[in-house]
């Protein structure tokens, strides 16, 4: 048992996931063939832009101050590839306002697949691929490398543990839910059971009732106070030594927009818990070096933090996702025998998570939450223009494949080095 037990101490991890993914433009049957652009770059623009004026900016100034004024405040990120590549090009204020607080130190970065992909379930190259491209990107933008992994969507199982073992990683977050607990708490450090890979296990109810019910009118809990919260933090039990809070970063000023009073409710909490004394915040690495593993944790099936069930079906769980699913997966042996950098990078953006959640037809509280996320008319409109595009790719991918040239689209892309200083035209769909 930990010693730390011996206390009544109790240490909160923190963490916001950020991420926008690459939007497909609308592409119908009639297009395939055209040599149209698959990628819809002037909305991709217009959102990054208007999320970093409502979320990154304001919160991350916000957070900055409060660390310069309370240095023991602990925050920690994990960021898509795809959103720090569009910081890049359409938002450099916010990912400097990022860089500043990396500066700080009290900041960390998670790893986790650079295209904010399906890659974990289904090719173990291209997901360690996948890991390591994100992993520099994060090196080279804030100067540190991950030592603490967090898949897309949470996705967890024992033979991912074992990959992010293999690659040198300390420790994973996933969901903390009940069929992996099996009536014990997601409030402590575990690890693989085969591996010395720490787990942190988020709480989802308590991560679930600010990102999802702070403005629920109908919750029995409403209105959500900062003093309700530091309340329930209080509650957990003496021997439960840490608490994991993840969330959507675009929790603040977008889907919770400024006037719900969400800024002044995570400026008060912090505050609050920085001078806390028997709740100290901590990022993952430091909780590593600190607190020892109370027991193991085995999960042989995959879960994930999303919708009720917790499970692979967000993403595939009816015929139109798993179609899509399929078709993508079987362009890796001839996209990687043709070794076209172009060709690979597009079909990685295809394997994007967010293509396949706006195909769900999940009905009731989980399918409200797809609905609210998809730019589509309706799931099957969101599988049409996919299929659309990923034939026009396959097509290319069979011509190339067939003439074994190492060629690419004579057009800039969001990507290719050659491109980085091309200016965007709206109007032409090009950087």
């Amino acid at each position: 048992m930990n010693s730390l037990h011996k206390n009544t101490k109790k240490y909160l991890n923190l963490y916001f996931q950020a991420h926008q993914p690459r939007r497909l433009g609308q592409f119908s049957f009639f297009d395939i063939g055209t040599g149209r652009d698959y990628f819809d770059d002037g909305t991709n623009q217009l959102i990054m832009r208007r999320v970093a004026k409502d979320c990154y900016l304001p919160t991350n100034l916000l957070l900055l101050k409060l660390i310069r004024k309370h240095p023991d405040i602990r925050i920690t990120f994990s960021i898509s590839g795809i959103a720090l590549k569009q910081m890049v090009l359409f938002a450099p204020a916010a990912l400097e306002s990022f860089q500043m607080l990396a500066a700080t130190g009290a900041v960390e970065f998670l790893s986790e697949t650079y295209y904010h992909s399906l890659s974990s379930i289904f090719s173990k190259d291209e997901f360690q691929a996948q890991i390591k491209k994100h992993a520099d990107y994060v090196k080279q933008l804030f100067g540190t490398s991950p030592s603490v992994f967090r898949n897309t969507e949470l996705i967890y199982n024992d033979e991912i543990g074992n990959v992010i073992h293999e690659l040198g990683f300390t420790g994973v977050i996933t969901d903390g839910i009940e069929k992996i607990l099996s009536e014990r708490s997601p409030n402590h450090l575990y690890k693989h059971p085969d591996q010395a890979t720490r787990i942190f296990l988020r709480n989802y109810r308590l991560s679930d009732d600010l990102a999802f019910r702070f403005m629920d009118k109908d919750w029995t809990d409403w209105p959500l106070t900062p003093a309700k919260y530091l309340a329930w933090l209080e509650g957990i039990s003496g021997n439960e030594e840490l608490i994991t809070l993840g969330m959507d970063y675009e929790t603040f000023g977008e889907h919770q927009k400024k006037e719900t009073g969400i800024f002044q409710f995570i400026e008060t909490l912090l505050t609050r818990l920085a001078k806390h004394k028997k709740i100290k915040m901590m990022n993952p690495s430091e909780a590593i070096t600190m607190l020892n593993p109370v027991d193991t944790i085995t999960v042989p099936d995959s879960i994930s933090w999303a919708d009720e069930t917790r499970d692979l079906s967000a993403w595939l769980g009816n015929a139109m996702q798993q179609d899509a699913f399929e078709s993508v997966k079987k362009l890796e042996r001839p996209i990687k025998n043709i070794d076209n950098p172009f060709l690979l990078n597009t079909w990685q953006y295809l394997q994007t998570s967010d293509h396949f959640y706006y195909m769900s037809t999940k009905t009731g509280n989980d399918g409200g939450v797809h609905n609210y996320f998809s730019p589509y008319a309706s799931p099957y409109a969101a599988f049409m223009n996919y299929m659309n595009v990923l034939t026009d790719f396959a097509l290319l991918v069979e011509k190339l494949e067939k003439e074994q040239q190492e060629t690419a689209f004579d057009f800039p892309h969001i990507d290719r080095p050659e491109d980085k200083d091309k200016k965007w035209h709206p109007e032409a769909l090009t950087f």
